[in-house]
């Protein structure tokens, strides 16, 4: 399955603090997959939206996957603060080290993110309903 990519917004000085909503999905689990990101100013003005496929996954890869990547494009356009929305319950009880992580298919995007949080200077992380 090709890799798609869907940009939207913004490149050029984006806040210093953003809201980020991500999300992973797949068809099946495991299936074809993809995610999606919206970046947002404080006032939920929509800076950059960003989707991606990626190939046959789990659904809790996809929603790992959409973070880590959310954090990299944050990261690389000089973001300070992020407040950090997810659908997953799972995904944000394991950020924040209420849950551990069990899976070993997991773990290495666990791990990646963990890392990405140390670059930023503030993360706070919601778990928010599906509506």
């Amino acid at each position: 399955m090709p890799s798609y990519i869907i940009e939207n917004g913004e490149k050029g000085r984006w806040p210093e603090e953003l809201i980020i909503h991500t999300d992973g999905a797949c068809r099946g689990n495991p299936g074809p997959s993809s995610i999606g990101i919206v970046f947002s100013r404080l006032d939920l003005e929509t800076v950059y939206e960003y989707a991606e496929t990626i190939g046959s996954q789990t659904n809790n890869f996809a929603e790992y996957f959409a973070v880590k990547k959310a954090f990299e494009i944050a990261l690389s356009q000089q973001v300070l603060s992020v407040h950090l929305k997810s659908d997953s319950q799972l995904l944000i009880r394991q950020l924040t080290g209420e849950y551990k992580v069990k899976s070993e298919g997991l773990m290495p995007l666990y791990l990646d993110c963990r890392s990405l949080v140390q670059k930023f200077k503030r993360v706070q992380f919601e778990h928010v309903r599906r509506e």
